[in-house]
């Protein structure tokens, strides 16, 4: 199937001059509009989905929605071109982190431009990637393509990567798979190729509670979880040491991490509950699920001993979220693409996990490739500079010159 996209005379790699001076973005207003929309992850994104269905919609374009259960949230897929011929997907999440407790210079749903940067929360990660690519779709609607380009906007990718896997499904009611899917998350302009998987995991231990005096009477849950949480460290232990080893990841292992832990009532009572939350962020190659099948054997060795004293004690363990890691090969045509677009041969790997890994899982190569540094995320003043906006700016009018059709 990649081999309908043609690496050819595009760019000559390398040929891009990083010091030319590039005019100044249309896109600016574009992203300023978007920031002023408040769509923090625990909020409606409505209000930005509305706005770029009718702007898609006015060009020509065919537009589905797919929502979340309460019609709160919804995912965007806009077509522009013929849609019985593969094309290429242009992704990006409309969330953004929250702001709440941050200490911003400057009001964060108000775009700031400064020294060649725009301050604004998700001016980064991602709301610019979507914005130049609806700046630039009057282009794509007026250009003739010999195949079309997709717009997918997708909902909570911030806490799960949850939307994006209801856009996902809902390509099967498409008439041919697409080509490619670039996802647009900050990476300053270059082709990553592989990047970690994530599974987040909430682990509750019940006990059995009495007084401290009579513990042999009690189920400990706290230690119990201790003991757990202790083993996970020494998980992590032995991957580092042993590997598996990917040396385009740092760290270049798959990482086990605990970040909360709560239980117990008062220091004289046994506790009768104790949960934390662990996550695995897994090099794309190395299964996720043979390590969750080693913790599960953990507490069936654990619970035996809690059931002697309590038949109501007990592990469970619930995977709130599960998102596979991005692995695709440097040669792939996909991959050659988007270097030349780029205008460079340079590919690389990142430990934060995206969509991508589930475009590719669902059988569409995928590369992330977008403006802005991931540095910049998340963090108070968030920015990203002009410069990054006018890269991206003219890595997509080079797609577009790809996707059309060439003049004789």
């Amino acid at each position: 199937m990649m081999a309908s996209i043609p690496v050819e005379p595009l760019i000559e790699s390398g040929s891009l001059s990083e010091h030319t001076k590039m005019p100044r973005p249309v896109s600016v207003d574009m992203i300023e509009r978007l920031i002023a929309l408040d769509t923090t992850s625990y909020k409606t994104n409505l209000r930005l989905i509305d706005y770029a269905s009718k702007t898609l919609t006015e060009l020509g374009a065919s537009v589905r929605l797919t929502w979340d259960e309460h019609r709160h949230k919804a995912n965007l897929f806009a077509t522009i071109g013929d849609p019985t011929i593969p094309g290429i997907v242009l992704s990006g999440h409309t969330d953004v982190v929250p702001v709440d407790g941050q200490d911003w210079s400057s009001d964060p749903f108000q775009l700031r431009e400064q020294d060649e940067k725009l301050y604004g929360r998700g001016t980064a990660d991602m709301k610019s990637f979507i914005a130049i690519a609806l700046a630039l779709a009057p282009e794509f609607a007026a250009a003739k393509l010999r195949m079309p380009i997709h717009y997918a906007f997708s909902y909570d990718e911030e806490v799960g990567c949850i939307g994006v896997r209801r856009l996902i499904d809902d390509l099967a009611n498409l008439p041919v798979r697409p080509l490619l899917c670039i996802v647009g998350e900050p990476t300053d302009m270059k082709a990553v190729i592989g990047h970690k998987g994530k599974k987040s995991v909430r682990c509750h231990v019940e006990g059995h509670e009495c007084h401290s005096a009579l513990n042999h009477r009690g189920v400990n849950a706290v230690e119990i979880a201790a003991e757990m949480v202790t083993r996970l460290r020494t998980m992590q232990r032995r991957i580092r040491e042993l590997g598996p080893f990917d040396s385009g990841y740092q760290p270049p292992y798959t990482t086990v991490h605990t970040g909360t832990m709560s239980g117990g009532t008062a220091l004289n009572i046994v506790p009768k509950s104790c949960s934390f939350e662990f996550e695995i962020r897994n090099l794309p190659d190395h299964d996720p699920e043979e390590l969750m099948a080693e913790i599960r054997g953990w507490a069936q060795d654990l619970v035996p001993e809690m059931l002697e004293i309590s038949p109501a004690s007990g592990i469970t363990m619930d995977e709130h979220n599960s998102t596979p890691g991005l692995g695709m090969d440097e040669m792939d045509q996909a991959v050659r693409l988007v270097c030349a677009l780029s205008g460079s041969n340079e590919t690389s790997k990142v430990a934060f996990t995206t969509e991508a890994g589930l475009f590719q899982r669902a059988g569409v190569p995928a590369v992330v490739c977008g403006p802005g540094s991931i540095l910049q995320a998340h963090r108070p003043d968030e920015f990203i500079t002009l410069e990054q906006v006018s890269r991206c700016e003219s890595f997509l009018r080079r797609l577009l010159d790809h996707m059309s059709v060439r003049q004789s």
